[in-house]
């Protein structure tokens, strides 16, 4: 009796190690809400019939994607950009790589107290992203429309210090990206990523005060690890969210306000 008990577990043990691991075929991307989780929503049909189930996790914020990715929690990421993602890496020592570059999102600036550019008071007081990619894109922004002067105007990691000239003598409240929508109440301009105006109402084509033109160099990237980018998963996800179905859906839906990429 022992003995058949025995070889009945040690059937269930080989049965176990030579059945395919659970999820094997699932992928899980950490997202932003808009438009990054609406754009992945669009190729789980795809996926699906390719067999590859696409589990998507939204997070509010732009640190913790990037953390849950390097740990080995979720697969990929997508929701930010090259030089946001360059500097992520440099300060946290992790070594995320970009696979797919699929869309841009012209970054643009806000107000609730002024309705033109021309309008911004002396000693305005302009809410930035606090993170070095996003502020040096803000002053990139306000540098081109002649609003201050900077060191390097080609610099994407401009900061507060790399100002040489702020002729309007403007006073810059620096905040977590995220946060910005909110503050517009609080503040005469604030410079916000898509994503998050988006998510909270706003209108770039129509209400940004400022924006970036349609060349920007600021492309959304799909991100993973240097250990799963050449998974045949991932590689199905690239090729999905730059099919022209994608596309035509990025131009349908957000109407300028996001661009396609490819």
């Amino acid at each position: 009796m022992v003995r058949a008990t025995v070889c009945a577990a040690f059937a269930l043990l080989l049965a176990a190690c030579s059945a395919p691991k659970e999820g094997a075929n699932t992928l899980t991307v950490a997202a932003t809400a808009v438009p990054h989780a609406e754009i992945l929503k669009q190729v789980q049909p795809i996926l699906a019939k390719e067999g590859v189930k696409l589990r998507i996790k939204v997070f509010a914020d732009y640190v913790q994607p990037n953390m849950q990715v390097a740990e080995k929690n979720i697969d990929l990421n997508y929701f930010q950009t090259k030089p946001y993602l360059d500097a992520f890496n440099q300060e946290h020592g992790t070594d995320l790589v970009p696979i797919v570059g699929v869309h841009i999102e012209p970054f643009g600036a806000y107000s609730r107290r002024i309705r033109s550019i021309d309008q911004l008071p002396d000693g305005a007081t302009v809410a930035l992203p606090n993170d070095p990619s996003n502020e040096g894109r803000a002053l990139l922004l306000l540098a081109k429309n002649k609003l201050i002067t900077l060191k390097d105007p080609a610099n994407a990691l401009a900061s507060l210090k790399d100002i040489t000239a702020n002729p309007k003598h403007l006073r810059f409240k620096e905040l977590e990206a995220a946060m910005l929508p909110r503050t517009l109440d609080e503040v005469d301009l604030a410079l916000i990523n898509t994503n998050y105006a988006l998510a909270a109402g706003l209108n770039p084509t129509k209400d940004a005060l400022l924006i970036e033109s349609k060349d920007s160099p600021y492309v959304n990237y799909l991100v993973g690890r240097p250990d799963n980018r050449n998974d045949p998963r991932v590689q199905k996800l690239a090729k999905a969210l730059t099919s022209p179905a994608v596309k035509a859906f990025i131009e349908r839906k957000y109407r300028g306000a996001v661009l396609p990429a490819f």
